[in-house]
Order: C-alpha cells, then sequence, then structure tokens
C-alpha cells in the first residue's frame, strides 16, 4: 500500500505544501475554508503527519539533498556530475551531505537533510540498506537511492545488476573449460559480495557444476594481501574474482610474492573499475559501469517525483561494460 505524503496531501486539497504545513502545525493564518479543504484532504487520505513532515519548508526550496559515504568520494565524481547536470536543466541545486562509515548514522544524516529543508533527498550507496529502508520510508519526502536496490512506498533506485554481470563473465570461462575459479570476499561491501556469489553459483548450476572456492577474510583479517600471501603458498586458481580496486592490487602482490604469474598462471577480474585500475602493471581487467548514467538518471527520477509524474520503472536496471585488460588472456 501506498504511503500517503503531505505532498498528496497538498495535490488533494489542491492548495501549496506551505499551506498543508501551516494547517498541520496550527497556524492561524489560513482561511477558515482552505483549512476545512486541507483536513478534508487529510482525512480522506489517512495521512499521518511525523515529526520530520511537519518540519518541510513553507515552500519549495528547489535544494536536492546529496548523502554520500565519505569513503566512495573518490568513486563518486563521475556520478555528482550527472545529477549536478541533470538538476541544472530543471533548475534544482544539490546540497551535498558525507556520511562517515562507523561514525554517523545514514538515518540520522537523512533527518538533519530533511530538516534543511530540502525538496527531496539523493542517496549513494553500495552497501546493503536492508536495515534502513523501512525507516527511510517513514520520512515521508521523495527519495532515489543510487547503486543499490531498493524497494518501497516513496524511495525510487538506481542500480547496477552485478550478479549479472559476474554470471556472465564465468559462463564464459566455463564455456571454455576453465572451471578452476575464485571469489574473493569483500567485508566492506556484504550485499554485492553475495550478489557475486550468487552470480557465480547460478553459472555453476547450469553448467552442471558446483562452485566451491570462495576466499573469506575472517573477522579479525584487516589486509587481504596478508591473507592472500598466505593462501597463495598453498593454492591458486585459474580465474580470481574480486570486487574492489585495493582488492585486485592485494592479489597482484601476493600472487607475484609466491611465483604467481599474472595472467599466464593466473587471471584476475576486478568487478568495479576505476582510475587506479590502469595504472597497475599489469593493468586490470574491470567492469566499467555507467556512474555518469547513474547520477542523470537518479536525478530525473527525482524531478519525476517531484512534479508527481508517473514513475513507470522505480528499480532501474543500469547496463555495464566489460574492459579486457592486462590481467586477463
Amino acid at each position: 500500500m501506498k504511503r500517503v505524503t503531505i505532498y498528496d496531501v497538498a495535490k488533494e486539497a489542491d492548495v501549496s505544501l506551505a499551506t498543508v504545513s501551516r494547517v498541520i502545525n496550527g497556524s492561524d493564518v489560513v482561511k477558515q475554508a482552505t483549512k476545512a479543504k486541507v483536513e478534508e484532504a487529510i482525512s480522506k487520505l489517512g495521512y499521518k503527519p511525523n515529526a520530520i513532515a511537519q518540519g518541510l519548508a513553507l515552500q519549495r526550496t528547489t535544494t536536492i539533498g546529496l548523502i554520500i559515504p565519505e569513503a566512495s568520494l573518490v568513486y563518486t565524481g563521475q556520478i555528482i556530475n550527472g545529477l549536478c547536470d541533470v538538476a541544472k536543466i530543471y533548475d534544482y541545486n544539490i546540497l551535498i551531505h558525507t556520511v562517515t562509515d562507523g561514525i554517523t548514522n545514514i538515518n540520522e544524516v537523512v533527518d538533519d537533510v530533511i530538516k534543511s529543508r530540502v525538496d527531496g533527498v539523493l542517496i549513494y550507496s553500495d552497501r546493503t540498506l536492508d536495515d534502513s529502508t523501512k525507516l527511510l520510508d517513514d520520512f515521508n519526502i521523495p527519495m532515489v537511492v543510487m547503486g543499490s536496490k531498493v524497494s518501497a512506498d516513496t524511495i525510487c533506485s538506481v542500480y547496477i545488476d552485478f550478479k549479472k554481470a559476474v554470471k556472465e563473465l564465468v559462463s564464459d570461462y566455463l564455456d571454455r573449460g576453465i572451471d578452476n575459479i575464485a571469489l574473493l570476499e569483500d567485508r566492506k561491501n556484504s550485499n554485492i559480495t553475495s550478489d557475486l556469489y550468487e552470480g557465480i553459483a547460478e553459472a555453476f548450476a547450469m553448467h552442471n557444476k558446483k562452485f566451491e572456492n570462495y576466499i573469506t577474510i575472517m573477522e579479525d583479517g584487516r589486509s587481504s594481501y596478508k591473507i592472500l600471501k598466505n593462501y597463495f603458498a598453498n593454492h591458486k586458481h585459474q580465474l580470481m574474482i574480486v570486487n574492489r580496486d585495493s582488492q585486485a592490487f592485494a592479489v597482484l602482490n601476493a600472487a607475484r610474492e609466491n611465483d604467481i604469474s599474472i595472467p599466464d598462471d593466473m587471471e584476475l577480474v576486478c568487478m568495479t573499475d576505476t582510475k587506479y585500475n590502469s595504472m597497475v602493471r599489469p593493468e586490470v581487467s574491470s567492469f566499467i559501469m555507467p556512474s555518469y548514467d547513474l547520477g542523470a538518471v537518479s536525478m530525473r527520477l527525482m524531478t519525476k517525483m517531484l512534479k508527481y509524474e508517473t514513475v513507470e520503472d522505480k528499480e532501474k536496471c543500469l547496463g555495464f561494460l566489460y574492459q579486457e585488460r592486462e590481467t586477463t588472456k
């Protein structure tokens, strides 16, 4: 069931957000007839104002709050460019806020951003938001999550299908008779790791095989490099798959120190491409994600939500491009 928001009340009563806000907050400057219309709309729609809704702006600010994890800033330049270009077209301003892992809570940041009187909120998150989705949905304000699939009444999401990407990659290797394939766990992103595992397992199942080479990082394991250095002393795979560039570099260094040549003895693929993947030697084969489009499409969805336009696909999946470099044959 769709959650009723202050925007729905304003639309039903054919009044401004400012008027609805004044009625909710008990202002005596609203004419009795208009107040009656708003109260009738509230009753009809079953709207229940919360503390956040009562703190909304008394008029449109044409400002969108953008929330980005501080640790992801190095990856989000093109995403910000894309959303800012679209925001400029529709005369919106972008107000950037950062979340520091382990210090600030994303729900608290969203709360603060909304209280700063923005019209909507964009969130970049390449990690699972399962535990936060319900709380975010309760904010009753247009919201778009970038980089992670989210299903909620008042939230749209734009994401990359990592599961499909790795499934296609592994299927190609299996078709060529290469089945000694390993996946390195990314403890910083359990959501994507889970998608990668499922995609690889499905590819193996399609070839009547079972995927068994999942390399886990122990709870106290602070360095992928140290773990891999010991691991490669007794193990070698035909293909290693990792999520992040830092993991790819750890594989390169640990393999080299165990006299494992990449790509001759073992190939390496990184799921998320960054500029650093082409700076190291050998250059790392990676999946290039449409970062600019991620931002642009997300901002366009936001403008549709703000204008009450129909959003046919609230969970929009973008494509990807595999860039083969020197770590694969």
